[in-house]
């Protein structure tokens, strides 16, 4: 710079002075030979590392992902299972329940009928009772009728057994006739 003021030129405030220029190269190409023998290799150290965390992780993360889709494929064969069994298990009990229904309608049934029959019986059991009862006091009437109309009396057995089973014959042919077909 001191050369140039000698000579009286202007001075440019944009060029830097030549001293300066070669000190600023020789700094700059001290630093850069430090940065690219020091910093440079952990620069790279440290993009490795994270390179291979990032990789790491990724896989990780795949790894991680493949899992989860192997459980929940699991998960969802098991749940389908279990829908499965659960349907067999409604069909089952609802096919007992149904059988249980069956089996309850017959035996109701059954008593049913055997209260009927029960009843019938009852009912066929009283009629002749009633009907054998009905008998003797019409045979018993009869035989006093007959006999006084006779105007004797029918002491004898057998002939008050014709006397009132022909009576009762003619009374049950009467009715069958009077019923209309």
């Amino acid at each position: 710079m001191f050369f140039l003021a000698q000579e009286g030129e202007a001075h440019n405030p944009l060029l830097p002075a030549p001293a300066e220029l070669v000190v600023g190269t020789i700094s700059f190409a001290i630093v850069l030979l430090l940065v690219g023998w020091k910093l440079v290799p952990q620069i790279q150290k440290t993009l490795a590392e994270r390179t291979d965390a990032i990789e790491g992780g990724l896989k990780r993360a795949e790894e991680a992902q493949r899992k989860a889709q192997e459980t929940l494929e699991q998960y969802q064969a098991q749940l389908a299972e279990a829908r499965t069994e659960a349907a067999r298990l409604r069909e089952k009990a609802r096919e007992e329940g149904a059988q249980i229904v069956a089996e309850m309608r017959e035996q109701a049934q059954a008593e049913a009928r055997r209260i009927v029959e029960s009843a019938q019986a009852t009912i066929e059991a009283e009629r002749q009772q009633a009907l054998q009862q009905l008998r003797a006091e019409v045979g018993a009437l009869s035989v006093e009728l007959a006999g006084r109309i006779v105007g004797e009396a029918l002491t004898d057995q057998a002939t008050q057994s014709r006397v009132v089973d022909r009576f009762l014959a003619e009374l049950e042919d009467r009715t069958r006739t009077q019923e209309p077909a």
